[in-house]
This record gives C-alpha cells, structure tokens and sequence, in this order.
C-alpha cells in the first residue's frame, strides 16, 4: 500500500496525473485499471480518474510492486533461429515493446529475454524493455520480424535497415478498388500537429515510398474489398496505414486511420528478406493468417 499527500501544488490536478507522477514506472493505462477496480482512494473513498485533487488530500495505491513484476509467458511461433538471431511470426494484438513505462503486460521484449537468458522475474526497468528489437511491427499488425540475440548481431541488422538494404512485402485488405492496379506513391510523411499520436501526407514530411499491387478484388467500386501486395521502400512510423488511407483506401480494421470497423487490422507482415550476421541472404515468410481469406470470402 502506498500513501501519499496532495500539496499546494498539487490542488487541481486529475487524479490520475497526481498518481502518474508519484509512481512513474506505472503505465497511465493501468494506473486507470487501477482506479476503476476501486484501487485508488482518496480521503479513504473511491473516485474516479478525474477527480480534481485538493490540497491536503491522502491518496492511498493498492499497488504491489512484486505482484506486478511476474510477467505473462507467451507462446509465439518462430520461423528460424541460429546462435545470432530469431525471426517469428507477430501475432496481431500483440506489443513489440513497452514505451517506457512499466507496464505488466507481456511483449515480443519480454519473450525474448525468456528465450535468452531463461525464464526469471521481470523488474521495473523500463529501459531494458528494447534489447534485442531490431524493428517494430504496429500491436494490430501481424507477420515476419526479426529479433537480435546479442549486440554484434543487433548492430548488424539494424544497419541493414537504416541503409535500406532489407526488402519488405506486406499484404493488406482495402476498401474500394485501385487504379492503377500497380504503382509507386511517392508522398512525405509528417506527425500530424492536432492528432501527435497519428501521422498524414505532408509537405514538411520525410521522404516516404510504397510500391503496391493489386493481387485480387471482389466486389465493385466503392464497395469492393481488395487484397494489396505493399512494398515499402522507406520505413516511416505508419506507412502504409498513412499512405492508404491518404489515396482513399484505408485498409481494413484501421480505425485509427478511418478505415472500416472489423475483428483485427487486415496488415501482414509476409515476408523479410535480409543478410544474416553470417552473412547469408535469406528470406522470410509468415505464412498469411486465414482470417484474410475468410474475409474475402464473406464479401461475396
């Protein structure tokens, strides 16, 4: 149990930022778990996350730092392995990594530590939470990523992405039909200034390139559901959702982004083809979930 006092300074402030602030390993997300399962209370009574804090008031955490700490064991398939690295197969819903804060969630990071150094008990270092994450697949979106056991391996995949000499191909469901069946869109990427958690075509933006193509479309016009091929040439934060939705065709399940309300993102991350740090070329496939077909299949 942890108490603490609102002072002078802290009058006015939301509840839930107050907590923030005393216990910054906690992700918000689960300090508002925390509040809503009547955790938190304040003057010995349960309120809610936006409760305006007064000076002088006691707020009491039910928080358990060693309960917290055990993380989930996960299952996720993996595709190859060698003493350098691991390639798997994402599932959609689940996070590459954790963004600093603690968050007792299990991650691609945590499974990879207990491939690696054997199942233990995680501790509230955030900061640890990226080693051996050489890229980042989106929490939705699912498919081929490839993970480093050590930092000479690390090192070396992660040049091969900076320098742009790692070939990527995705698949993706989309709403209405594309013409051209094939082309390049050639269009900067910014953070969008109202919305700095999402990101649009524009001006000011880096240099961003998507080369798609279209494998099938069933349906007509507006309401056809069509099956892309996208290869990405440079690897901006939400490129492919951005460049989409910014031609008229968000891809399925991309709420985010406008795009149509469905079960998961329809984003595949099929294959990845590289140069191990033993220097072989290979390339990668996570085969596509059945989910897509289904769903084509449910258009007609």
């Amino acid at each position: 149990m942890n108490q603490f006092v609102a002072i002078e300074g802290d009058a006015k402030k939301r509840l839930d930022v107050f907590v923030v602030e005393q216990l910054p390993l906690l992700s918000r997300a689960y300090i508002r778990k925390l509040i809503d399962d009547d955790k938190v209370q304040v003057n010995k009574a349960s309120e809610k996350a936006g409760y305006w804090l007064r000076e002088g008031d006691k707020v009491t955490v039910d928080y358990d730092s060693t309960e917290l700490s055990q993380i989930p064991d996960i299952d996720i398939p993996i595709i190859y392995e060698d003493s350098d690295c691991i390639v798997i197969d994402k599932p959609s819903g689940l996070l590459t990594h954790s963004k600093g804060a603690f968050n007792p969630e299990a991650t691609v990071a945590t499974w990879l530590r207990q491939m690696t150094e054997g199942k233990r008990q995680k501790t509230e270092d955030g900061g640890s939470d990226r080693v051996g994450i050489v890229h980042r697949l989106d929490r939705a979106t699912s498919g081929v990523m490839i993970l480093a056991k050590n930092q000479t391996a690390m090192s070396w995949l992660q040049k091969q992405f900076s320098t742009r000499k790692v070939k990527k191909t995705y698949i993706a469901l989309v709403t209405g039909e594309l013409a051209p069946t094939e082309a390049v869109i050639d269009m900067p990427i910014e953070r969008h200034p109202r919305r700095p958690q999402t990101f649009r075509v524009g001006a000011q933006g880096k240099p961003s390139k998507t080369h798609y193509r279209v494998l099938e479309a069933r349906g007509q016009e507006a309401t056809a559901i069509t099956q892309l091929e996208l290869k990405p040439e440079t690897g901006r934060t939400h490129q492919l959702r951005v460049h989409l939705k910014h031609l008229g065709h968000p891809i399925i399940g991309d709420t985010f982004y406008q795009g149509l309300a469905a079960p998961r993102l329809f984003l595949h991350a099929l294959n990845l083809e590289l140069t191990l740090p033993n220097r072989e070329r290979k390339v990668f496939t996570a085969p596509l979930p059945k989910e897509f077909k289904q769903y084509l299949d449910n258009t007609l």
